[in-house]
């Protein structure tokens, strides 16, 4: 069954930006895109062992640290080599000031 988990205050994490958590005992990232949308994906790149959160944030997408590989941060798909695996996305909601996010049970 799912949870929805308090991750983060919405101050915690600028517009453009993006910020990594331990949510359920899982390494997710939590972005701020313009306009006010939160996003929340697997903060692991699908490649190899790297914090996406690390990476850089543009146009709806997260690039990797390690090999810029990049994922649509609103379906978790993987956009570009040497990726070829899709990363997951969580539901986000904002509560007052608090971010939650929906963690698999």
């Amino acid at each position: 069954m799912s949870e929805w988990v308090r991750v983060a205050a919405k101050s915690d994490v600028a517009e453009g930006a993006c910020l990594g958590v331990r949510a359920g005992g899982k390494e997710v990232a939590i972005y701020h895109l313009p306009g006010g949308e939160f996003c929340a994906t697997d903060n692991v790149c699908s490649h190899e062992y790297a914090l996406l959160s690390d990476g850089w944030l543009e146009n709806g997408c997260i690039e990797c640290p390690l090999h810029a590989a990049q994922f649509d941060i609103r379906t978790g798909k993987a956009m570009s080599a040497p990726a070829d695996e899709d990363i997951a996305v969580y539901p986000i909601k904002a509560e007052g000031d608090d971010l939650l996010v929906q963690i698999p049970g």
